[in-house]
């Protein structure tokens, strides 16, 4: 636990110094395997323009590259605060074995940082969300997924 919680408190260190900086949100996130720290993560989404640029999404970017894979298996992601449903989607595509964070969301919401309504969007059938989503399917639109089926040299994921 102590070591969890040395972990913990780099990625509050680092969301605190982005806070400061103001390069985005202050949040941060590091991917640690086998007690080494091998990705790291800070808001910055205003800086670089870019609404994905989350912290866990950078630091699992950054671990990914150095690992040469695009799975985390047997990693484990520290978190300042709570997954928002991207990271958090994110994290489960990476196959990371487990999540610590400090903060909850709801911590986040009362710094002006709520996604509690990305938690009821997604739970609304899709003609009942706030972005209008539509779904056309023409005849061809099985045909990626055909030939991901029939390609016999895929990399599976």
């Amino acid at each position: 636990m102590k070591q969890h919680e040395e972990f913990l408190k780099q990625t509050i260190d680092m969301a605190s110094g982005n806070a400061g900086r103001g390069f985005g949100g202050p949040f941060g996130a590091l991917v640690v395997k086998d007690n080494k720290i091998i990705g790291r993560g800070v808001n910055l989404v205003t800086k670089n323009n870019d609404p994905t640029a989350h912290a866990e999404i950078l630091a699992i970017r950054d671990a990914c590259k150095n690992l040469n894979t695009y799975r985390l298996e047997n990693c484990i992601i520290y978190s300042s605060c709570e997954p928002c449903p991207m990271c958090l989607g994110a994290i489960y595509w990476s196959r990371a074995k487990m999540i610590i964070f400090a903060a909850m969301h709801k911590d986040a919401a009362k710094a002006g940082f709520d996604d509690s309504f990305l938690y009821e969007e997604i739970n609304l059938p899709v003609d009942k969300r706030s972005i209008k989503t539509i779904q056309i399917k023409p005849d061809n639109y099985f045909k990626p997924f055909k030939e991901w089926l029939e390609n016999e040299n895929k990399t599976e994921y």
